[in-house]
């Protein structure tokens, strides 16, 4: 400690001073990354969620530190120890319960690409959950290329439209979604979309899909998390004109 490699977390805690800073905090506090804290930790699809979740072991105790504004997750779930981190399907539980079912189907089409839950693993998630959970769960894919991807077709599911995800469309290549073999979406969630050699080739795509009768429609991070109802309006007025 007196040379800064170790620190002290709380009383007979020690972290490394490499240790993630997330998981430090979360020891603090008493528990272990939860939730969707320790879905992203895991490399999980998960929606815009600031806020620090913990698990906290239903035999431990936390324990006040620092500027806190920890959400804890009791648990009955055991453990071999006290910061082993909790496995996926515990991550999906926590997740369902606590941020609802977009988030929850978010991580769960992450998982399924990532290849880490199988169909065993699923079957027993949705054993543990209600109606709704196995539902999300048999509509899922395992295919999906982002959690944007994923939020979108969730939402457009009602409308009763034939949605494929990473298609190949002629002339255009690869693209996100494409509705009744028509519509295409394209969701973007990259910080430098906004850089120009990007911006010429997704305008390069649209134009080559309008040249073989597919209208793009593209959406950023924001406008699906944020401004849904736009995104919404848009994609079934579009819908609407179709041929």
């Amino acid at each position: 400690m007196r040379g800064g490699t170790l620190l002290r977390v709380r009383r007979g805690v020690y972290a490394t001073d490499r240790a993630c800073v997330e998981v430090v905090t979360a020891a603090a506090h008493g528990g272990v990354l939860g939730c969707e804290s320790a879905a992203r930790h895991l490399g999980l699809w998960v929606l815009d969620e600031p806020a620090l979740h913990v698990w906290m072991h239903h035999d431990r105790h936390q324990y006040p530190h620092e500027d806190c504004r920890c959400v804890t997750h009791w648990d009955a779930a055991t453990s071999s120890s006290a910061f082993e981190q909790p496995g996926v399907p515990l991550v999906l539980r926590q997740i369902y319960g606590c941020r609802g079912p977009e988030a929850f189907f978010v991580a769960v089409e992450s998982a399924r690409r990532l290849g880490l839950i199988d169909e065993v693993g699923l079957r027993r998630l949705g054993d543990r959950l209600g109606a709704e959970g196995r539902d999300l769960i048999a509509f899922s894919r395992a295919d999906a290329d982002s959690g944007l991807e994923s939020l979108v077709r969730l939402r457009i599911r009602r409308y009763g439209w034939r949605v494929r995800t990473q298609v190949g469309v002629m002339g255009t290549g690869r693209v996100d979604l494409l509705i009744d073999g028509w519509l295409i979406i394209e969701t973007d969630g990259r910080a430098n979309h906004e850089e120009s050699s990007l911006r010429h080739r997704d305008l390069v795509r649209d134009a080559t899909a309008a040249g073989w009768g597919h209208p793009t429609l593209r959406f950023d991070y924001a406008m699906v998390l944020h401004d849904w109802a736009l995104v919404e309006r848009a994609i079934v007025e579009t819908m609407r004109r179709r041929p």
